[in-house]
Parts: structure tokens; C-alpha cells; sequence
């Protein structure tokens, strides 16, 4: 039996399935002041499987600059990093070349992205078929996901420069 794979280089956009973005703040340990964040993830939904999918992430990712398993990079340093945020009129626009996605930010969220200056992106290659757009996902829920080990092992992360326009 074979499985269908995507290769190294190559991926479809209709591998990815959906791509989601979801965003949180709250205090790191060791800081003063609230952190934004920002989670981009698949549903799995793509059409060969979140398998494929997953292995399509990866590659989308890795063509847009991002190292995924390894440290934090900074975008604001790394000019190969394909990754832009611009947050405007209570909205966080995420852009990489295979998503454009929106998150319309709360007010806290908002202060503390623009407090630090920064939003600290996870971008899973793991899928979460549970989050559907539509449905509240609970805090026990983000954080059963987003501090998984697998995800945050197998996840790019990257800080993000707030840009603004004007």
C-alpha cells in the first residue's frame, strides 16, 4: 500500500486544507507587561489527508523562511522571513505567501501587540480538526493545544513587527 506524500519542494494549496488564525495575550513568566500572540493553524481538511497536510505546512512554511522545530526567530532581524503583520482598525492581518488570513483583535490583545511592539507567531504544522471557525474554543482548549509538546515541537515560531499603516 502507498501513501500519497507531498515531496520536499512541492505542495498544492488544496493540501493545506484550511488555514486558521487565533490569537491570545497574556503575561509570559519572567515579564512585566502582556504578550499578543498569534496562532496560524490547519483544520486538516486538505484533500489528501492531514498527513499530506501536515507535510505540506511544513514545506509552505520553510519557503516562506520560517525554520519549523527550531528556535524563535525574529522577523524584524531575518529579512528572508516571508512573514508580515499589520494591525489596523482593531483588525491583526497575518500574510505569508500561502495564507492572508484576519483575526479581529480585543482590545487587550491590541494594547499588549502594540505595547511590545511585537506579536510572538506560532505557526503549527500539527492539525487541530476540533478548532472549526463558528465554534468557541475555550481557554482549556487553546492551551491543551498550543503547550502540547508534539505541536510546539513540530510548530515554527517567529516574532512578528506590528506594522501599522500610515
Amino acid at each position: 500500500m502507498t501513501t500519497p506524500q507531498t515531496s520536499a519542494n512541492t505542495y498544492t494549496p488544496a493540501q493545506l486544507g484550511t488555514q486558521i488564525l487565533i490569537g491570545w495575550s497574556g503575561r509570559q513568566p519572567d515579564a512585566d507587561q502582556d504578550t499578543a500572540f498569534l496562532l496560524a493553524y490547519s483544520l486538516g481538511d486538505g484533500q489528501d489527508g492531514p498527513e499530506v497536510g501536515r507535510e505540506a505546512v511544513r514545506t509552505a512554511l520553510e519557503r516562506a523562511g520560517l525554520k519549523v522545530g527550531g528556535s524563535i526567530q525574529d522577523a524584524a532581524q531575518t529579512s528572508s522571513i516571508q512573514a508580515k503583520l499589520l494591525v489596523q482598525a482593531g483588525q491583526a492581518v497575518l500574510t505569508l505567501p500561502h495564507l492572508k488570513a484576519q483575526y479581529p483583535a480585543p482590545a487587550e490583545w491590541l494594547a499588549a501587540a502594540q505595547a511590545q511592539g511585537q506579536v510572538y507567531g506560532m505557526f503549527a504544522t500539527a492539525p487541530w480538526p476540533e478548532a472549526v471557525p463558528g465554534q468557541p474554543v475555550s481557554e482549556d482548549q487553546l492551551r491543551a493545544f498550543a503547550a502540547d509538546e508534539e505541536v510546539v515541537r513540530t510548530a515554527a515560531h517567529c516574532l512578528l513587527p506590528v506594522r501599522t499603516l500610515g
